[in-house]
């Protein structure tokens, strides 16, 4: 599944570094298109395979959701693959956990731990359900911390719970049009999302689902972000979705992202939902 033309470009471009750990802060919000409100606990297990410039094998995804009654649990884990891991060790983990309300959804308390070549962030959001915001990020071990005013966090979601408002609107509403408002404890910006109609995908070297989709674009508008990183990420992107598990529910099949060093890619490779045992894509 992995291309190899273009290899001395690829390897010069993961050498770079800055792309993959802002690939982390695009794809970890996947977890939230695979959940959907329930009376009963339900499980979802997915895994997703991401590829940089030249068809590298960069990241894998996997990704666990969790709902009982009027609670969500969602975490995912990143980590680097194939050549990538040669000039970037990276692992991330990511969790947020919050109420599944009538008309909204309210997170209370999200946490992400990143570990690029041996340096370590911590970030933690705790939130009131009155709109507060609390930052209990661990301080860097070097460079300063990022400071956000309590008015300026009121409000915000984290990101993951920012997409899943976006799958539950498209969902139930056959739109992804929305604009949240998103401090994850590196950085504050809006992400707006918008409809771009419905498209017919095809198998091909690396997406084994053919099937309707229902595209979204999704645009990230940056208003204060932790420099000290010197991290890239991505500014926009498109996903596609589509129904594959019983309910009123979609899933994403297939990610594209504009980096600075170029367009990153990624593909549903399993998943497992009530009773749905898929295998698209070996590991």
């Amino acid at each position: 599944m992995v291309l190899v033309r273009g290899i001395g470009v690829g390897i010069v471009t993961c050498a770079k570094l800055g792309f993959l750990t802002g690939i982390v802060a695009a794809l970890s919000y996947f977890a939230a298109a695979l959940s959907g409100s329930s009376a009963e606990l339900e499980h979802l297990e997915a895994r997703f395979e991401i590829f940089g410039f030249a068809g590298f094998h960069v990241l894998t995804n996997r990704t666990t959701v969790q709902e009982h009654n009027d609670h969500y649990d969602i975490t995912t884990d990143l980590d680097t693959r194939g050549l990538a891991s040669v000039f970037v060790d990276l692992t991330s983990h990511f969790e947020v956990y919050g109420k599944l309300a009538r008309d909204a959804l309210l997170p209370e308390a999200y946490r992400a731990d990143v570990r690029r070549n041996g340096e370590k962030h911590h970030y933690g959001l705790d939130y009131t359900g009155d709109g507060g915001v609390s930052n209990v990020s661990t301080p860097p071990f070097s460079g300063r911390p990022l400071l956000v005013s309590a008015e300026r966090m009121r409000g915000t979601f984290d990101q993951l719970t920012a997409y899943f408002l976006v799958e539950h609107q498209l969902a139930q509403r056959g739109n992804c049009r929305a604009l949240f408002p998103v401090f994850d404890g590196s950085g504050l910006y809006n992400l707006h999302f918008t409809d771009l109609g419905r498209e017919t995908l095809s198998s091909d070297s690396y997406q084994n689902f053919a099937g309707p989709t229902q595209v979204c674009e999704v645009v990230r508008e940056d208003a204060l972000i932790d420099r000290n990183k010197n991290e890239d990420t991505y500014r926009r992107g498109k996903i596609w979705y589509a129904s594959l598990i019983r309910g009123d529910r979609v899933v994403p099949v297939r990610m594209e992202f504009e980096t600075k060093f170029g367009v990153v890619r990624g593909y549903l490779a399993e998943l497992r939902a009530h009773g749905i045992d898929l295998h698209l894509m070996e590991e």
